[in-house]
């Protein structure tokens, strides 16, 4: 498989629209925002031969649609603008018209992964003041509708809308979040791309050939195609059946008895039809977004992935789809996510993720909003999406618009070194340097046995010296690798440092 295909392939891979009239693809509605200072495709399905002419800005472009119908041009790179203007394209032959309006140009961000990603701004923290506030007709959102599909789909579902207090309930709080700062600071126009589906594993976003074709990945492709194929909806039907008379059972005793209810049972066949099988998502809600112009992506997941024995292999799911996702767009797109928070989960599954996600950052042009500080331990949904807007656009105006006064990530690890019965571990990114509020706590060390003991910390510049009375030879460190850690290192402007590890010892969740 070539590492970077063209946008006339990716067309081409994504099958034929029959079109009887001149139609453009979905993510082109009233109301949108093209990308600034790149080549702008537009594309979409007339009669086969048909003469098409793309009129925006001043430009003028004519192509022939092929033989399936399809065709693309490409705008040339324009400035921003908050102008209202139109997009027009016409089919010379039948003297057809498509004609969208109140088109602006500025910066486009994709976003997507599962629920947290999806969570509306209606369920986030401060929303009424929020919902007031949110009078910013620069911002744009657009929401993918689509569902999972077996095979990779040619076009989307949805339109943009202009942001209001009477659409912003709707929208992505992340995304929003994010857009509203960088459209603060930047002073352009913002389009913000959410296709996301709560509850959903990574392995649903990643094109089914590419896991196939990973070493790292193709074991675990092959087991679950197996399990997706095998599915007994019969069987399933009557367990849920019977899991729901259980359910019933045990909120009427839990009402009687003044306690909190458990949580409703999961259907399962809802479940497979939501997810996929996997690459589904990426069949029915990515693809059809390329080649749309684009300045960088936000991935918001890892949730569904945390909890069972494959959490190990995140760090190669994510950046399988990075690179892949990359390659389609043809470009190497700025890509960052959002580190799993602080939360109640046993076992190390929520910490082999978040350490996935750590050494994803080996990829260049990609960042990490670390929110070990900002969760909440007892909802795996935090409210408090603000931050992670504001931290997931800090990295992005730092590293991708150049603003080189914002702080672009908290502290990471950079080497460490045991110096006699000490541990001394550097860190980058502590802009301004390391702090912590009160003594350093959330370290721990081990020696040989591998038994780990809490440990003192002490801040000196950029390091921090780690010590334990209980091992006189340490060999390994480990920072806030709970899922629910008390730790409390940030840098000098108020980012916290990223959980890690320095051993690779079996966990709870990947011993074989």
């Amino acid at each position: 498989m070539k590492r970077f295909l063209s946008i006339v392939a990716i067309l081409l891979l994504a099958g034929p629209i029959q079109a009887a009239e001149l139609k453009l693809a979905a993510v082109f509605t009233d109301h949108m925002v093209l990308q600034r200072d790149k080549p702008v495709p537009v594309w979409g399905w007339a009669d086969p031969g048909e003469k098409v002419t793309v009129e925006f800005a001043g430009q003028t472009h004519a192509t022939t649609a092929d033989a399936k119908g399809k065709w693309l041009v490409k705008l040339t790179p324009l400035s921003a603008s908050a102008e209202s203007r139109d997009l027009t394209v016409r089919a010379a032959g039948k003297k057809a018209e498509v004609k969208l309006a109140d088109v602006l140009v500025g910066e486009v961000w994709l976003g997507s992964g599962q629920s947290n990603m999806a969570m509306t701004v209606a369920r986030s923290r401060d929303y009424e003041a929020e919902k007031a506030a949110a009078k910013l007709p620069q911002i744009r959102f657009f929401k993918e509708t689509s569902g999972a599909a077996a095979e990779p789909q040619a076009d989307a579902k949805g339109a943009w809308e202009v942001c209001s207090p009477e659409t912003v309930g709707n929208s992505s709080a992340a995304l929003y979040f994010f857009g509203r700062e960088i459209q603060r600071e930047l002073n352009v126009p913002v389009g913000l791309i959410n296709s996301s589906v709560g509850g959903t594993p990574i392995e649903s976003w990643v094109a089914a050939e590419v896991q196939a074709a990973s070493p790292e990945l193709k074991e675990s492709h092959v087991a679950n195609i197996k399990g997706f194929n095998s599915f007994d909806a019969e069987k399933a039907k009557a367990d849920y059946a019977k899991a729901l008379d259980r359910w019933k059972e045990q909120v009427a005793a839990a009402k009687a008895a003044g306690k909190t209810p458990p949580t409703r049972p999961t259907d399962p066949a809802a479940t497979r039809s939501r997810r996929g099988a996997p690459g589904g998502l990426f069949n029915g809600k990515i693809n059809p977004l390329i080649p749309f112009a684009i300045r960088g992506v936000l991935w918001y997941q890892g949730e569904a992935n945390s909890s069972n024995e494959k959490a190990s292999l995140y760090q190669h799911q994510l950046a399988a789809l990075v690179t892949d996702w990359r390659a389609r767009w043809g470009e190497e797109l700025p890509f960052a996510w959002v580190q799993l928070p602080n939360f109640n989960r046993a076992g190390d599954g929520w910490s082999l993720v978040r350490e996935g996600m750590l050494k994803t950052l080996r990829l260049p042009n990609t960042g990490m909003a670390i929110t070990v500080d900002i969760g909440d331990p007892k909802d795996i949904h935090p409210t408090n999406k603000q931050d992670v807007g504001k931290r997931l656009a800090m990295w992005a105006l730092g590293s991708v618009y150049g603003k080189k006064e914002i702080a672009t990530s908290g502290p990471l690890p950079a080497k460490s070194t045991v110096r006699d019965a000490e541990v001394v571990i550097s860190f980058t990114h502590t802009d301004g340097g390391l702090k912590a509020r009160g003594d350093v706590t959330g370290f721990q060390i081990a020696g040989v046995d591998r038994v780990w003991k809490p440990a003192a910390a002490r801040i000196e510049g950029d390091t921090v010296i780690v010590s334990s009375a209980d091992v006189k030879q340490p060999v390994a460190l480990r920072y806030a690798w709970e899922a629910n850690p008390t730790c409390n290192l940030f840098n000098g402007q108020g980012l916290p440092a990223t959980p890690f590890r320095t051993d690779d010892w079996p966990t709870t969740v990947n011993k074989k």
